[in-house]
């Protein structure tokens, strides 16, 4: 199984093709589209617009769509903004709970310079290698 460091920079890698490509301002549904050709082109595994119950107190109450579900261990959100707001934040976090994944991706594309942030599911208890880093320098 591929480790997610290397997964997540995998599709980094991937999303920085279509951003060095198209630059911002286009439709996110675009950067969708032509995200899943890199991802086809370097062999990830994905599911698009996967849709996900969610429950309140066990009871159904809609359902959500990840932009993508990679190797089935990693959210991806894309956004196509000026800038990242915290709803965009709190959003891919939830997804990351609610499709019960140990990682996600917010990718945001509408910006001049590509913007990544990665989210954690708690239950994993995943710690951040770039938290590491930072307290060790």
């Amino acid at each position: 199984m591929i480790e997610l460091n290397e997964l997540t920079y995998k599709i980094n890698g991937c999303a920085m093709k279509v951003h060095n490509t198209l630059g911002n301002g286009f439709q996110e549904v675009i950067y969708q589209r032509c995200l899943a050709i890199e991802l086809e082109k370097a062999s990830i595994s994905f599911q698009r617009e996967q849709e996900h119950n969610i429950f309140y107190e066990g009871i159904q109450v809609g359902t959500r769509r990840a932009d993508f579900v990679i190797e089935d261990l990693v959210i991806v959100e894309l956004k196509a903004y000026i800038n990242l707001e915290d709803v965009h934040l709190a959003q891919a976090k939830n997804y990351v709970v609610a499709f019960d994944k140990p990682i996600g991706l917010l990718i945001n594309f509408g910006s001049k310079s590509l913007q990544f942030k990665k989210v954690f599911n708690p239950k994993y208890n995943i710690k951040n290698p770039d938290m590491q880093k930072s307290r060790k320098s």
